[in-house]
């Protein structure tokens, strides 16, 4: 295996997670948010309350944040009192607001679906990268079809579909405009695809079940445990998707699975074993696998 990322060699700097004290609860500050419906103070103003209460709730981009719920409000989500209340309760940003920006694509996030993370644009960027103009891509576990958006918006000419067991998330990627089939991993895809596919993507499951503890508390209240756990050692999605993988790619097509902890190496293993060459792990600044990508000879 060798070390890389991206053929220039830029990456994606991994946000923070958003910080959890243990004092938050989905409560809101007494009488903010009262003030807002009947204060007639200007705009800038009512922004820093808002900002004042993020930073209070423990968010550590409160000010960017703060303006996301403003303009939803503008929107017509609903009025701030109440987006503001769901955010300080834990719920993802990117379901109060309706979408998250992802690979320079805006992509709607709907309630229930789990929202792509900013060190995916990178493994995004990869896949655009990997794939043909006129080629065949399949991205599995696609959620809300991020990944697959991008690939899209970039090579408009390719074929990209992509497959999700749970149809709250394929409706989702749908409205992203992605052509998306309900089922488990490969078995939606058309048997015509056997030997022809140059990329398959996928952000699987892969924390541990023995770690889902360990995730902050607003992740495990909030977003689907079906897109977190990926069982013993968080090995299962990833073995069984480097399993299918070589029935699907063409001679010189590639895989490219994001996952985490110490996963690579056991990965590595698999994907030698099933004959996929030309392995490489890609990693964050801080120099953690953030994914593995190998090929069919």
């Amino acid at each position: 295996m060798s070390d890389t990322w991206e053929p220039d060699g830029s990456r994606v700097p991994i946000r923070p997670t958003v910080i959890t004290p243990r004092s938050r609860t989905s409560q809101t500050p007494t009488g903010t948010l009262g003030y807002y419906r009947r204060s007639d103070t200007p705009q800038r103003e009512a922004r820093e309350h808002v900002v004042r209460d993020l930073a209070k709730g423990g968010f550590i981009f409160a000010e960017a944040e703060a303006d996301e719920l403003l303009g939803a409000e503008e929107a017509g989500a609903g009025a701030i009192e109440s987006l503001l209340a769901r955010r300080l309760s834990g719920e993802p940003l990117a379901w109060i607001t309706g979408s998250v920006l992802f690979g320079g694509i805006r992509v709607q996030v709907d309630p229930g679906v789990f929202v792509p993370r900013p060190h995916t644009e990178a493994l995004a960027r990869r896949a655009v990268s990997l794939l043909p103009p006129e080629g065949i891509a399949v991205d599995l576990c696609t959620g809300s079809g991020a990944i697959a958006a991008v690939l899209a918006s970039v090579h408009p000419d390719a074929t990209v579909i992509a497959t999700d067991l749970d149809p709250v998330a394929v409706a989702c990627a749908r409205k992203n405009g992605v052509e998306a089939l309900a089922g488990d991993l490969d078995e939606p895809l058309s048997p015509d695809l056997h030997g022809r596919v140059d990329l398959i993507t996928s952000v699987v499951p892969y924390v541990p079940t023995e770690e889902l503890h360990l995730l902050p508390r607003d992740i495990r209240a909030h977003e689907p445990t079906t897109a977190l756990d990926g069982g013993p050692r968080g090995m299962t999605t990833l073995l069984r998707i480097v399993e299918v993988s070589p029935r699907w790619l063409r001679s010189g097509g590639a895989v490219l699975l994001e996952l985490g902890g110490d996963q690579a190496d056991e990965v590595a293993g698999a994907m030698e074993n099933v004959g996929l060459t030309d392995i490489q792990v890609h990693r964050d600044d801080d120099g953690q696998a953030r994914a593995l990508e190998a090929r069919r000879p």
